[in-house]
């Protein structure tokens, strides 16, 4: 299994968070440390009660103590339950707030983050750390933390009444006690990377996952049923292995827990008996001692699993901290300029572009679309467009040169205000799985239905939506998959319309259309394009006629612009797309029923690698 290098995060930034966390909850912090300490004191009644039973009651004869001990110790228990019950809701709320709040905090921030970061990730891995990882925090704010304070102060008082019933016998109990402390120390400092390493296995596993679900029909296609199933069974294998190697650790530190308790008392029995024999302790008091001694191993025992926890829960805020330590485009955006209103003038000047340091995409790249003109992009696959289109965009920023709208750097611009001024119809047109209504109003939510029903009109949407039995309340399915893709395409183009935006951005918007659907949203597009500013791309170059100018892009570069006509005159690469594509047209009209098969380089059945061999985590 693979995993990407990961910067550090300084411990001293984790405690910062903590301490944050516990500042925002510490109100219900201190309510449950109230509730714990009433509840640990009470606790300490019973045991208490032991000594006086049997030195004055049984001993010597004093029966009237007998029933305010018995009240005494029931009202004690009555209390320890109330508060034990107090405290889980109290705290357990007080958790499960401060989750919510986290995973809150780290969607809201992963989605201000720079589209270049999501290029990078694999989405069910950001999935872990917003859902996964706030799950730790729990122990800092929840019953753990205070547990953890109830159980110091729980043994705290139980060493103060051991060292009056017997100071010899619990100073050999504090050598060992502080022997069991340094090894929890040296085994919590091993165990924090192995925490942490799991939270990344784990969100890689979810990663890989969310991509073989989600494209389930390559998949099946391919018969890499095979392959994907060795490829989690060996994340799930990896997984094994960690909680393997951290469950080993703490059932050392529970052993060895009780070990020291066992150590305890033998001390205890050796030295304490020969107390009673020697007549430095009563009976009562040997029962108090074992008592009390029991209530301060416990807390060890406690303090030992709640700091594995608490362990556990600084492993997921190290991977919380390193997503929130990321400059969002809201931060960015805090030091630019804001412009009232976007007329949509786009200029490039000497724009230089690539994914990979030494390989450009886009190589010195000038030219201006002045406001409400429409801009066509044309060339071979991989000539640099959709790079192109995502600089407009603001999805990727230039090596050199810059980008200035309305005669603004781009750089220096409000990224929320230009954005605001886009509309896009990308190749993958998205939708999510809602509503057709839901998904067109996703670009404008407070618009109307009947806002929405015109633009879907404009795109012929409502042609296929009036089959529908529930018509634009039909669930469309993840990613629309319950449609087709010319029907996903005119969803897209309505929801870019009803937009409304100053600059529009259309990328192989017909692409999915069959040429009689095609014709028919055309005349929608140009309404749409009508007073915008807007960047085409299409294969089909019937579809970009009307364009002011074209640009022809070959390795990043402008070959050729001009419009239409000119470019033909010029008998140049616009030319040969053209006829190129012309001739295709005209044969594949002519001769129908041949099918276009082009000639594929022989494989041989056994190196397709399909149904066989497994792909990396």
């Amino acid at each position: 299994m693979t995993r990407e290098k990961k910067r550090k995060v300084s411990l001293s930034a984790v405690w910062r968070e903590a301490r944050d966390l516990v500042m925002v909850h510490r109100w219900r912090l201190l309510l449950g440390g109230f509730l714990m300490l009433i509840n640990r004191l009470v606790g300490l009644v019973l045991p208490a009660s032991s000594k006086y039973l049997i030195d004055e009651v049984i001993g010597r004869q004093k029966v009237s103590l007998l029933l305010p001990i018995a009240i005494g110790a029931g009202v004690a228990t009555l209390v320890q339950a109330v508060t034990s019950f107090s405290l889980v809701q109290v705290m357990g709320v007080a958790a499960q707030r401060a989750i919510t709040d986290m995973r809150k905090r780290v969607q809201s921030h992963i989605e201000r983050l720079p589209v270049r970061y999501f290029d990078s990730t694999q989405t069910g891995k950001l999935i872990s750390r917003i859902m996964n990882d706030a799950e730790g925090i729990r122990n800092l704010v929840g019953t753990g933390i205070v547990q953890l304070i109830g159980s110091t102060v729980t043994a705290l008082i139980s060493l103060g009444v051991l060292f009056y019933l017997n100071w010899k016998l619990t100073s050999v109990t504090i050598v060992v006690l502080l022997t069991f402390g340094g090894v929890l120390a040296f085994a919590f400092s091993r165990l924090r990377p192995i925490f942490r390493e799991r939270n990344e296995i784990q969100s890689e596993i979810t990663g890989r996952l969310g991509e073989s679900l989600g494209g389930i029909r390559i998949v099946k296609a391919y018969t890499a049923e095979k392959r994907e199933e060795l490829v989690f069974a060996r994340g799930v294998h990896s997984l094994f292995r960690n909680v393997r190697k951290s469950m080993t650790g703490v059932s050392s530190i529970t052993a060895f827990s009780s070990v020291i308790v066992g150590a305890i008392g033998v001390v205890m029995i050796l030295v304490g008996g020969n107390s009673v024999l020697a007549g430095e302790m009563t009976l009562g008091e040997l029962f108090m001692y074992i008592f009390f001694t029991g209530l301060m191993a416990l807390p060890v025992i406690e303090i030992a699993a709640i700091g594995t926890q608490i362990t556990e829960a600084f492993a997921g805020l190290d991977r919380i901290r390193e997503i929130l330590e990321m400059p969002t485009e809201d931060e960015e955006d805090a030091s630019r300029r804001s412009l009232p209103r976007i007329e949509g003038r786009i200029e490039f000047d000497d724009v230089t572009f690539a994914y990979n340091p030494g390989t450009p995409v886009i190589r010195n790249v000038s030219f201006t679309a002045p406001a409400g003109s429409t801009t066509a992009l044309v060339g071979s696959s991989g000539s640099g467009k959709s790079t192109l289109i995502s600089l407009v965009m603001d999805f990727n920023r230039p090596q050199s040169g810059c980008i200035l709208v309305d005669g603004v750097d781009l750089a220096e611009l409000r990224l929320r205000d230009y954005r605001s001024s886009l509309g896009v119809v990308l190749q993958d047109n998205f939708l999510f799985d809602g509503t057709v209504a839901e998904n067109i109003g996703f670009s404008r939510p407070q618009a109307t239905r009947a806002e929405i029903e015109e633009v879907a009109r404009i795109a012929h949407c409502d042609e296929f939506v009036a089959g529908f039995e529930k018509g634009y309340d039909t669930v469309v399915g993840e990613r629309g998959v319950r449609l087709s893709g010319g029907q996903r395409q005119r969803i897209a183009i309505a929801r870019a319309l009803l937009a409304n935006p100053r600059i529009l951005i259309l990328d192989e918007a017909t692409s999915s259309l069959d040429s009689e659907s095609e014709a028919k949203i055309q005349e929608g597009l140009r309404v749409l394009r009508r007073g915008r500013t807007t960047f085409v791309i299409a294969h089909r170059l019937s579809t970009i006629r009307s364009a002011d100018q074209i640009l022809v892009l070959e390795g990043g570069c402008i070959v050729e612009r001009g419009n239409h006509e000119e470019l033909l005159a010029r008998a140049g690469r616009y030319r040969e797309l053209y006829d190129k594509q012309y001739r295709f047209e005209r044969d594949q009209f002519i001769n129908p029923g041949e099918d276009f098969t082009p000639e594929l380089p022989s494989i041989k059945p056994e190196a397709s690698g399909r149904g066989g061999g497994a792909g990396r985590l």
